[in-house]
């Protein structure tokens, strides 16, 4: 069984052949974070017919299963990254529109502490840093 069957069925979810190629398309895109359309293009490109209803419901179906997590990084588009279980942080460029992933302890740290001095705990958080190329 390949890994992507045994992904599908840990999450509960039925092994189809468009689940399939649609995590097979995320596992391939690396650190890029991939919109639905960029998913449905790329199966298009791959002679797959698949539309694109089904892509944004197997998205969903997989997001729900934990497999994905959504992100909106700009307005209006939701962008996916394979859920690999690790914390990171993102900063946009706003030229180039490229997602650059990033962990910084001291930040996680100082993020908790603010929490606990306001009398909270987190239980999830995003941060996003929009950002430019020196001049």
């Amino acid at each position: 069984m390949t890994s992507e069957n045994q992904e599908l069925k840990k999450a509960g979810l039925k092994v189809t052949l468009p689940r399939v190629k649609i995590l097979q398309i995320l596992e391939s895109a690396g650190e890029r974070h991939m919109s639905a359309d960029d998913v449905y293009r790329t199966l298009l490109d791959q002679g797959e017919d698949v539309g694109l209803a089904t892509v944004y419901r197997v998205l969903t179906q997989f997001e729900t299963a934990g497999l994905v997590q959504r992100h909106h990084f700009e307005a209006g588009t939701a962008v996916f990254e394979l859920a690999k279980g690790d914390h990171h942080d993102h900063m946009i460029c706003l030229e180039s529109g490229r997602v650059i992933e990033f962990v910084d302890p001291i930040i996680e740290k100082r993020q908790h502490e603010i929490a606990e001095e306001h009398g909270y705990e987190i239980e999830d958080h995003s941060l996003i840093l929009y950002v430019r190329p020196k001049q």
